[in-house]
């Protein structure tokens, strides 16, 4: 195999001849990606002369050196002692000079015999060449990425880097079809693949290991079968990396998981200590009422199995309860455990609603705020007894309703707070003016973070067991759980208005700095609003000209906000962008590098 690549220039420069001139060379790798088992190794030809001897699927040649402005027939024949008579496909190529290429062997001998494409496109075996290759980044604090989307039976896909929020790193990609390049640091990444446009759906996720390539480029292709059992048992899907010195590094598969936090809120005396189970294998003994386990990594993309069994319990034939669960893999979760175990023993609730022990969970859930100027919040109504209720959140002037109509087993949305001292209190749905307990929330400190508020226990314990008294309690993501002290309602409440907007007004007008900056080619801008405002932002290049407007007047209420600029057909170089709310003006450089 040394040998025939050592004479890679040498054999095709002889046939470049022997067809008539040379007119200057260009530079190639070529990648054997064809996943039919019957194409495991190839030889290849150029010209009728042998250019590569058992080529092996899943290799790469180094870049280099070949012929251009001649027709080149590159022909595939089945691996070991061959001849140019068994060529089984022959492909005419003609390079241009100065040019760096790519070739890609692909797809299958006989297409009958094989899983279609999800795209309808066909799958027959063939040799996919894209030019503008790179061999470098030119730079050695980037990584220069291409992708090639090689698996016959995979729909069109997006590739994205877990925790980027900046949409895919290659978008909808299909079969047969090369990406754009991209530029990412020399780290570490976790790359997943989802079906084209559904981000939630997480086929497959990959580690990718940057680090060393800084200045460097690859080609990362999709390799192989989503269901190798309708593909004639041929190699299973995979991450692939063709460095420019030929070698192929595979992108070891990671577990795909969830973040989730559980939440014990059951008030039921029965259950005030419990055992969780996850597919019959205990993972959190003697969990106590009102704790919560920190955010953990558990199994996504397959159906798993919760059970609750009582506190102390000896193996999984103790479990009183399972709940099949399945998480989106790269999602946060929020699972509260509730209700009471015979609801019959317990007062009903006002509502009707049905207050059967169960888990009760939540996607989106966040364990950080992403701007250090506020503490975002989710709530939960877990008081079984408990009707529909209000919060109404109380600073030093102004009081506004913050969690609105929420009913027994609901979460309400997320929703801003300042990182302050607030009191929050509890009233019947739709009846502000009647307030059931009113409690003292000091949030500071918890700027950038974020918090679960539950309510827990009974309205009345003499009806319920004599369980655990109405409270509201916050559950950190550490799993912190903290009881909010009760306060006196008629102080708190007494010289407050109800503020117009609904909303607490104490944010400050900022623009933030992009987010990655230098980037390519999209970035995100985040910007704070003090009061609702007409907004404008708009992005000039170096000579003051506008590029683009990516808000235009657009009436925005206070708080944080993100908007994504694509800096997609732009040139390298410094831009400006600039915020205009209201009166307030502000402008800030980035810098796109491709």
């Amino acid at each position: 195999m040394k040998v025939a690549r050592s004479l890679f220039l040498s054999l095709l420069l002889i046939s470049a001849l022997a067809a008539g001139a040379m007119a200057g060379s260009a530079r190639l790798q070529v990648i054997h990606n064809a996943a039919d088992p019957n194409a495991a190794v190839v030889d290849v030809y150029v010209n009728g002369t042998l250019l590569i001897d058992e080529f092996a699927f899943r290799a790469a040649t180094p870049f280099q050196d070949v012929p251009a402005g001649v027709t080149l027939n590159i022909g595939v024949a089945p691996g070991g002692e061959s001849s140019p008579d068994d060529i089984i496909a022959e492909f005419p190529v003609v390079l241009e000079s100065g040019e760096t290429y790519v070739a890609v062997a692909n797809g299958v001998l006989s297409p009958d015999d094989f899983d279609q494409s999800a795209n309808g496109g066909g799958i027959a075996f063939n040799i996919f060449a894209r030019d503008n290759i790179r061999e470098s980044a030119y730079w050695k604090y980037f990584v220069k990425l291409i992708a090639f989307h090689g698996s016959t039976d995979a729909p069109a896909v997006d590739v994205r880097v877990q925790g980027w929020p900046w949409g895919p790193l290659f978008g909808d990609l299909s079969y047969g079809e090369f990406s754009h390049y991209r530029s990412l640091f020399p780290k570490k990444y976790i790359l997943e693949v989802t079906p084209a446009g559904a981000p939630n759906t997480v086929v497959a996720s990959f580690e990718a290991d940057l680090n060393g390539l800084g200045g460097g480029a690859a080609v990362v292709f999709a390799s192989g079968f989503l269901n190798p059992a309708a593909n004639q048992d041929g190699p299973a899907f995979g991450l692939f990396a063709a460095l420019p010195n030929g070698a192929v590094v595979e992108l070891p598969a990671v577990a795909q998981t969830a973040r989730v936090q559980v939440i014990h809120n059951a008030a039921d005396p029965g259950a005030a200590v419990v055992d969780i189970y996850l597919d019959g294998t205990e993972i959190v003994p003697d969990f106590k009422f009102r704790d919560a386990t920190p955010f953990v990594d558990l199994p996504a993309g397959r159906e798993i199995v919760i059970g609750v069994a009582p506190g102390n319990s000896t193996g999984s034939d103790d479990i009183i309860a399972e709940f099949p669960v399945t998480l989106e893999a790269g999602q946060r979760y929020v699972v509260v455990a509730n209700g009471v175990l015979d609801p019959s023993q317990f007062a009903e609730n006002p509502e009707g609603a049905d207050i059967a022990f169960s888990l009760y969970p939540q996607g989106g859930a966040r364990e950080s705020s992403g701007s250090k100027y506020a503490v975002k919040l989710i709530a939960f109504h877990g008081a079984t007894d408990a009707p529909t209720v209000d919060v109404i959140a109380m600073g030093k002037k102004w009081k506004w309703r913050l969690i609105d109509d929420l009913t027994y087993g609901e979460y309400s949305s997320y929703r801003w707070l300042l990182p302050k001292m607030y009191r929050l209190s509890v009233t019947p749905g739709g009846d502000n003016s009647t307030i059931v307990a009113t409690y003292e929330a000091d949030l500071r400190g918890l700027g950038g973070g974020a918090a679960v508020v539950f309510a827990s226990g009974f309205l009345s314990p003499g009806d319920n067991q004599n369980g655990a008294a109405f409270g509201l309690f916050v559950a950190l993501p550490d799993g912190t759980v903290i009881g909010l002290p009760v306060v006196d309602s008629d102080k708190a409440v007494a010289g407050l208005k109800m503020a117009p907007t609904g909303e607490p007004a104490r944010f400050q007008t900022d623009l933030g700095q992009n987010y990655p900056n230098p980037f390519n080619p999209t970035t995100t801008i985040g910007f704070t609003l003090a009061e609702p405002s007409n907004v404008s932002i708009s992005v000039f290049n170096a000579r003051g000209q506008l590029v683009e407007r990516l808000i235009d007047g657009e009436r925005m209420e206070i708080g944080p906000h993100t908007v994504p600029f694509d800096a997609n057909g732009l040139a390298s170089g410094v831009y400006f962008y600039r915020l205009q709310a209201g009166e307030f003006t502000q402008m800030k450089k980035m810098i796109l590098l491709k």
